[in-house]
């Protein structure tokens, strides 16, 4: 890959990462795959067409990607644009999403809607931003969504095969064998293509394996034998590389946080942190930090008896806070952090969290509710707008310096409060912001936990040393390490110089 991108006009190679399910991997194998190649000095940014996720990153123009997306820019060391993920759909309801395009909220579609029309209308957009990318770097990993084989939806396909088959990307199928049943995924992925798609599929890449390779080798020799595909790699299973997840409980620092391994704390006593799981909690990433802290144990909770023991309650972000707030009525969880805030134990609510803290919520946009009394622990009022607040702040809270990131409906009008707190406030040991991420700042992170230990009456000590921004760093690092140590990288790289190689045999019997 010689010459600056874009010097001869001649676009820079790709390859697709697709899966044989959803979290087969596909996510931090891309991230491994731009970190791997940015090592080698190749100049690479990763691209994902179509992203379904509540757990969203601002970008410094001000846009909303996937923190996938924003994961993988870090990998491939580069500044996340929203070209890197042009269509983000971001649940609100069993049946319906908000659609963000290139970076702004548009509307939202139920998902019937969308695949009856919409998605396919953005095939040239999301191949215009693609084109982009690959004219100003030497390479583009693109990651798939579920699985390409999904037939009931390939009409509409732009992220799977629909992007492949426009860009003639080649495709990499990552299959999770830790779940079992992966020969059969990867040959029934195949042979469920159309001709033309199989045609685009080059290979596979086992995931999370445990033992001993030469066991497996048998099997990836017969099925190079069926499909006429090698196998690129045989990627070992490590605890804790889900990094930036789009969704569900697996957070990104350490992996799952219930499966994390605790540091031992540096003073005398840990601190432990439960984490509401309301419903379409968005952003759950901003306790990694927290459970990134040696001797801080992190756990999701759903019942008001699991907050007794916690030193720290946090109401995370959520894209239904009326939706939530009624969740933590029924389940007696808001009478459990009133009696918190009562007593003077901590609580953090961020964004959504810091929402239903307040006294007020007014919301004809997201729930449509109306008027709705929230938990009236912080004197904030709040009001739902159509437009969408992006932004990147930056300040100072606790004497340390801060950044974060907005994304919201909601207006807060804050209208007293012992101090102020990240644009939110503080009143007592209750604490709100809409800020997301501002736990990741060092400084302020360990002063946080000071004010929170003092109010928990724990002999807790923040670690002076633990830096967030150098462990996520490793952990790329880490994960360029299982790309160039287990996978065949040569071949990899001939499929993003040279495209996708001729004579691929059909598997039979392809798309009904």
């Amino acid at each position: 890959m010689n010459g600056g991108p874009g010097t001869s006009g001649k676009l820079g190679g790709g390859l697709l990462v697709a899966g044989t399910t959803s979290d087969a991997g596909k996510s931090v194998v891309t991230a491994g795959i731009c970190r791997w190649l940015v090592r080698q000095g190749v100049r690479v940014a990763p691209f994902k067409a179509q992203n379904m996720s509540l757990n969203s990153f601002v970008t410094r123009e001000g846009a909303e990607i996937g923190r996938a997306q924003a994961m993988q820019a870090a990998a491939a060391r580069v500044e996340p644009t929203a070209l890197m993920n042009p269509v983000l759909l971001k649940p609100g309801g069993e049946r319906t999403s908000q659609v963000v395009l290139l970076g702004k909220p548009v509307g939202e579609l139920s998902a019937r809607g969308y695949h009856a029309g919409r998605q396919e209308q953005l095939l040239g957009t999301v191949t215009d931003c693609l084109a982009e990318l690959r004219r100003t770097h030497d390479a583009v990993i693109c990651e798939g969504a579920g699985s390409p084989a999904e037939i009931n939806l390939r009409r509409t396909d732009i992220v799977n095969m629909g992007i492949a088959r426009a860009a003639r990307l080649p495709v990499v199928v990552v299959g999770d064998i830790d779940r079992g049943g992966v020969f059969a995924s990867f040959f029934g992925t195949t042979a469920l293509l159309s001709k033309e798609d199989q045609a685009l599929v080059a290979g596979y890449l086992v995931n999370k394996f445990r033992g001993d390779v030469t066991l497996l080798e048998p099997g990836l020799d017969m099925l190079r034998t069926l499909t006429g595909r090698p196998t690129l790699g045989v990627l070992p299973y490590r605890h804790g590389l889900g990094i930036d997840e789009e969704d569900g409980l697996r957070v990104s620092l350490r992996g799952a946080v219930r499966e994390s391994v605790v540091a031992p704390p540096h003073g005398a006593d840990v601190l432990r942190v439960a984490v509401c799981a309301v419903p379409l909690m968005s952003n759950f990433t901003d306790v990694d930090a927290l459970a990134a802290e040696p001797g801080v144990v992190v756990r999701f909770v759903d019942r008001a008896e699991e907050l007794a023991d916690a030193d720290l309650v946090v109401l995370p972000g959520t894209r239904g806070t009326v939706r939530a707030l009624t969740w933590l009525r029924e389940r007696g969880l808001a009478d459990a952090l009133a009696r918190r805030a009562a007593e003077g134990r901590p609580v953090l609510g961020i964004c959504g969290g810091f929402q239903i803290l307040g006294e007020h919520i007014d919301d004809e946009v997201e729930s449509k509710a109306g008027a709705v009394a929230g938990l009236g622990l912080l004197p904030v009022r709040v009001r739902f707008a159509a437009g969408k607040t992006l932004a990147r702040p930056v300040g100072e809270a606790l004497g340390e310096p801060v950044e974060g990131y907005e994304i919201h409906h909601g207006v807060a009008e804050v209208t007293g409060g012992d101090e102020e707190f990240l644009d939110g406030c503080r009143v007592g040991s209750v604490w709100g912001t809409h800020w997301h991420g501002s736990l990741e700042s060092d400084g302020f992170r360990r002063a946080f936990l000071r004010r929170v230990a003092a109010d928990a009456g724990r002999a807790f000590v923040p670690a002076p040393d633990t830096r967030f921004g150098t462990l996520r760093e490793e952990q790329l690092d880490l994960l360029g390490d299982l790309v160039e140590e287990h996978a065949d990288t040569a071949a990899l790289l001939r499929l993003i110089e040279e495209g996708v190689p001729e004579g691929l045999p059909f598997v039979p019997p392809g798309a009904p």
